[in-house]
């Protein structure tokens, strides 16, 4: 987990076309059986369906929502630039499947921005306090590595008493900003084995386009949440309000948070430990307050972003001029930004404005002519932005990677090192997938199987760093 003074804040084969079923008038049936089914169309769904027809098997993703996508959703209507309501970055470019993909589809990629900046009161930082933040991340990044090495203890825990002024910025940059959960309630073992994350990449028409235009040709029912699944050995039956499903394995992709809160019924039950992982991999809180400024009000360049000298977590992230536009974002994460998602999108909007007000003077206000803001806690197929395990609980990623019968699991929540991100929900996607193709016999030996995921080898000294998770 490295950062630069340059990026310290960047990161805070032909397969047949297939019809789409559900989710509209005149769309052809739902099937009644396939080789694997496939629940849930986020990026851990989408790379399961493809790997599966690349391997010339039938299968069939049934999806609750009305879109494709998950936790990645890009809004192309609201504003002048499409606006990514989740999922903001990719990673690891060097390795990184999509981004090969997205350029092969025809979209644009372009990397993380170049221009960070402190905000102390109404003036940038000086250089020598960027000096002395950067110091007091590194100085963090030692403790908690150093932490994880003992045992598997809360992060606020092991955070070094003495960071003065810089006490609750750090928190919130180590914190909320990178997992959507405070200090407190992450696990310093969690923390220590996220891959290094310093390249950010982005889709210029979104990552939700992308994983839209990647699952143009997967088989899928939209608008058909999957109520009841009926599994054995041998094969799964998925009970939707279009028809049951059979199939010979199943790859379920929701998040911990809708696995752990029974929104769908597992006959038998699914095993205690795995529903016991789930729960300890709950997803934290990350929204964002996209506000139109017309005519650059803030005086900042093209993708700027800006964080504040706190004395607290009740701060934000600012991503201005998006794009070159006039579009800005404040991201707020962890138990403030819950809170504050909880009063509604009217209260978070105005949280915005004054936080941007006390930052750059009382003109913001009035230059703001249109907002939006997302509120993932409460959107009924996700439940949360993204997995965190607490104190203690790192070792249940591999416990919810484990198949239960003819059932696998995927998605970010079940990625040793890449969880929270987009990037670790399509290899898990494709992990899974690999798995259930063994199992009904359709790999030849022949095959190579899904490299396993990289483990990050720990640093003899940590450097200063903000990683980034998929939405920040």
């Amino acid at each position: 987990m490295t950062m630069t003074r340059r990026d310290f804040l960047s990161a805070s084969a032909g397969l047949a076309v297939m019809p789409v079923f559900g989710g509209r008038a005149g769309a052809a049936p739902l099937p009644r059986e396939a080789d694997i089914v496939v629940i849930g169309a986020g990026a851990a769904g989408i790379a399961a369906a493809r790997r599966i027809m690349a391997a010339n098997r039938k299968v069939i993703v049934v999806e609750a929502a009305s879109q494709i996508g998950g936790r990645c959703q890009t809004d192309t209507t609201t504003f002048e630039v499409p606006f990514d309501r989740g999922a903001r970055w990719m990673h690891n470019p060097e390795t990184n499947p999509m981004i090969k993909l997205a350029r092969s589809a025809g979209l644009e990629i372009v990397t993380a921005p170049s221009g960070q900046k402190i905000r102390i009161g109404r003036r940038n930082a000086r250089a020598g306090e960027t000096e002395e933040f950067l110091a007091a991340l590194v100085r963090a990044n030692r403790a908690i590595d150093e932490a994880s090495r003992r045992l598997d203890v809360s992060c606020a825990s092991a955070l070094p008493k003495d960071l003065g002024d810089w006490a609750g910025t750090a928190e919130f940059v180590l914190g909320a900003n990178f997992a959507g959960k405070d200090l407190k309630d992450i696990s310093v073992v969690d923390k220590v084995r996220a891959q290094d994350r310093n390249t950010a990449i982005a889709c210029r028409q979104g990552l939700g386009t992308l994983i839209t235009k990647l699952g143009e040709q997967v088989p899928l029912a939209l608008s058909t949440p999957a109520n009841r699944i009926s599994w054995g050995s041998r094969d799964v039956a998925v009970e939707t309000p279009s028809g049951k499903i059979v199939a010979r394995a199943a790859v379920v992709t929701v998040s911990s948070n809708v696995l752990a809160a029974g929104n769908i019924k597992f006959t038998p039950d699914i095993p205690k430990r795995t529903l016991d992982a789930a729960a300890k991999l709950s997803l934290g809180s990350f929204d964002r307050i996209a506000l139109q400024m017309p005519g650059n009000p803030l005086g900042l360049a093209r993708d700027d972003i800006i964080i504040e000298q706190s004395n607290s977590t009740r701060t934000a992230l600012l991503y201005a001029n998006m794009g070159s536009s006039s579009l800005c974002s404040i991201d707020v994460a962890g138990s403030f930004g819950r809170d504050l998602s909880a009063q509604g999108e009217k209260a978070m909007i105005a949280f915005a404005v004054e936080w941007l007000t006390k930052l750059y003077g009382s003109e913001v206000a009035a230059a703001v002519k249109k907002s939006s803001a997302t509120r993932w806690n409460a959107a009924p197929f996700a439940l949360g932005a993204m997995s965190a395990a607490g104190p203690g609980a790192q070792a249940s990623r591999k416990v919810l990677a484990e198949p239960f019968g003819c059932m696998y699991l995927a998605g970010e929540a079940t990625h040793e090192t890449l969880w929270g991100t987009i990037d670790g929900a399509w290899e898990s996607g494709e992990r899974a997938a690999e798995a259930a193709l063994r199992r009904i016999g359709a790999l030849r030996d022949t095959e190579p199987a899904a490299p396993p995921p990289k483990q990050r080898q720990r640093a003899p000294q940590p450097k200063a760093a903000m990683p980034s998770s998929q939405f920040n």
